[in-house]
């Protein structure tokens, strides 16, 4: 289906934002024109997926619904267990509930905010072992998301007091700017975990997507289906998180996916006391349903190219007209770099975010900041921690928008960009969670 998209002037949009406190999250539906805050659940749902909510068994236990999913997940992952979630981070808060304790350190590669969330809430740390080709936006790499070989090698070997319980890679690595991890990336990651006795998960929201890049950047799979790319990424994991409102095309879900039996047996207690049944995990029969159709569309190669090459368009308007993006580009979203877009503006006064309110103002288009405010206060000094990449992402809801929106977007920050060195302030919090604070966070604008 189709829906209206209400126009607005620039005027009415400097009020709504200030009453909103400067904090995108805040504004409703109705007064954003293009909305690019996400692309989690936000994407538009096919007839097949639309036919099998009309078949949704809503048995409490057991239903149809629930076996096409997990048996779809099973022919997709390989892997053995299954646990239904109503969306990532409540499958990330039953997994870790079984997982993480005091102390411990959590390496991976720039971890997502609700994963690092879930983690610190229960007072351990992360530590990100990504490639330094991944903090700067003008270096080509295939793939940017990749871990650091040496620096995770090094965290185990000084892990004398057995801190790390195991490591955990996002595919595609969202904070870096939704960049893939290779296979042979994954397989060396594998082989340290096993050396070290350390399981090995995934954050596998866009699996599909980073299977992509692994069938056209790397040439030992280009003849590889997507199915086949994602089955062997899985197999060197022992378990993974899904988001399922994002590669599995659906407004809602998520699950949780392991090898160990024991670690299932135990996930299941927490499953049933945050989620429901473990037939059903805070989802309707339907809601399954629709998901187990979605994975399969989603690692489809047309469907992902037609996908992957409407961000690719974005970009290449926005390098065209100079201005500084992460590349290469993502499979979701583009990342504008606000450390080169508004130097202008003091870090301190969360440029990103500036750049995010200004591109609201101009345009209309609510993106989202993946800088010093979603990094959030470090949880033992409380001081602010300054990422090395300031970013603002344009995320791209699935099946959604035209290339017409695309250009639309392009002209916008071209024209905020011919008159960026007039951008001196940015803006102080005012009120903020003590974790996760991006969502709710209250700010006011500097002008003097």
């Amino acid at each position: 289906m189709v829906e209206y998209i209400k126009p607005s002037t620039i005027e009415q949009r400097k009020e709504w934002i200030k009453e909103a406190d400067y904090n995108l999250f805040n504004l409703t539906s109705e007064k954003v024109f293009i909305d690019l805050l996400t692309d989690s659940g936000t994407g538009a749902m096919s007839d097949n997926q639309w036919a099998e909510m009309m078949k949704g068994d809503e048995s409490y236990a057991g239903s149809q619904s629930f076996l096409k999913l997990r048996d779809t997940v099973k022919k997709i992952t390989g892997f053995i267990y299954f646990l239904p979630t109503h969306q990532g981070r409540a499958a990330e808060n039953v997994l870790f509930s079984v997982l993480v304790k005091e102390g411990n350190i959590i390496p991976g590669n720039s971890h997502f905010d609700t994963t690092k969330g879930h983690i610190e809430f229960r007072k351990a740390t992360t530590l990100d072992c990504t490639i330094d080709e991944a903090f700067d936006t003008t270096v080509y790499h295939p793939f940017k998301g990749n871990v650091n070989i040496e620096k995770l090698e090094h965290a185990l070997i000084n892990d004398i007091e057995n801190k790390i319980p195991f490591v955990i890679v996002t595919i595609t690595c969202n904070s870096a700017g939704g960049q893939p991890v290779s296979i042979e990336n994954i397989k060396q990651v594998s082989e340290v975990c096993k050396k070290f006795k350390k399981p090995l998960y995934f954050d596998a929201a866009r699996f599909a997507e980073n299977a992509y890049f692994i069938k056209i950047r790397e040439e030992e799979y280009k003849n590889h289906s997507i199915k086949e790319i994602a089955k062997k990424m899985f197999s060197y994991a022992d378990g993974m998180t899904m988001s399922a409102k994002k590669d599995g095309l659906v407004n809602m879900g998520g699950f949780i996916a392991l090898n160990n039996e024991d670690v299932y047996k135990k996930a299941t207690v927490f499953n049933i006391m945050y989620e429901g049944f473990i037939t059903y995990g805070g989802l309707n029969g339907r809601d399954m349903g629709a998901l187990a159709v979605g994975l399969d569309e989603a690692t489809e190669f047309d469907y992902l190219e037609t996908r992957v090459e409407q961000v690719a368009f974005l970009g290449k308007q926005l390098v065209d007209y100079g201005i500084p993006v992460q590349q290469p580009f993502g499979g979701h979203a583009i990342f504008l770099d606000a450390n080169k877009f508004v130097p202008t503006i003091p870090r301190s006064e969360y440029r990103a975010q500036a750049l995010a309110i200004e591109l609201y103002i101009v345009g209309g288009i609510r993106s989202v900041e993946i800088g010093t405010i979603l990094a959030d206060r470090d949880p033992f000094t409380h001081k602010n921690r300054y990422p090395e990449l300031e970013l603002v992402r344009l995320a791209i809801p699935r099946r959604t928008y035209s290339l017409n929106h695309m250009r639309y977007i392009a002209a916008v920050l071209k024209n905020i960009y011919d008159y960026k060195d007039q951008a001196k302030r940015g803006y102080k919090i005012v009120d903020e969670a003590p974790i996760m604070r991006h969502f709710t966070v209250k700010l006011e604008k500097l002008t003097s």
